[in-house]
């Protein structure tokens, strides 16, 4: 993990947060809610596909917290601190899936899934031991991912599909240069 970062991953990662933040301003706009559609997770889970795992798990817990900031969406405790280690692994494991373990996508999404949806679990269990928040983990998962079916099958559709073009495209580009 000592490889330089370079402008291209710096540039893919500023236009990946910028869409998970203006994504759920748009769902809303369309009566569509975050915890059903999941709009912050599909730039997050794509950068987990793009970037370097270091980058991608900066900005899983950037998008959040930058969101909440800038559109108090989601509220800023406890959701995006929820989201933030959620996000954030989501990024971290995509990436280390596919750089460091080879896997295809599609395995690699689903992992990241399972692994974003515990540390947002244990953080929830954090949360209620450290500031006595009111959530009990195994529901606030179990809901998460009910609410959020729609959202899932969408990032199982959608974002496969995604990076197969963007690495046909990458691919075409760099015979083509």
């Amino acid at each position: 993990m000592n490889k330089k970062i370079e402008t291209k991953e710096i540039v893919i990662s500023g236009l990946l947060l910028a869409l998970g933040i203006l994504l759920p301003m748009f769902f809303h706009m369309f009566g569509m809610t975050g915890p059903i559609a999941l709009p912050m997770h599909i730039p997050v889970l794509i950068g987990g596909f793009l970037l370097p795992p270091q980058l991608a798990l900066l900005l899983g817990i950037i998008t959040p917290l930058a969101s909440g900031i800038l559109t108090g969406m989601p509220v800023m405790f406890p959701m995006a601190v929820i989201m933030a280690f959620e996000l954030g692994l989501y990024g971290f494991t995509a990436s280390l899936a596919t750089r460091k373990f080879n896997l295809p996508v599609i395995p690699a999404l689903i992992i990241s899934m399972v692994v974003g949806r515990i540390a947002a679990g244990l953080t929830v269990a954090i949360l209620v031991q450290v500031f006595g928040v009111k959530m009990n983990p195994v529901m606030f998962v179990t809901g998460a991912v009910v609410t959020g079916l729609p959202g899932i099958i969408i990032q199982l559709i959608f974002i496969p599909s995604l990076i197969y073009a963007i690495n046909r495209f990458i691919k075409k580009s760099s015979i083509n240069a």
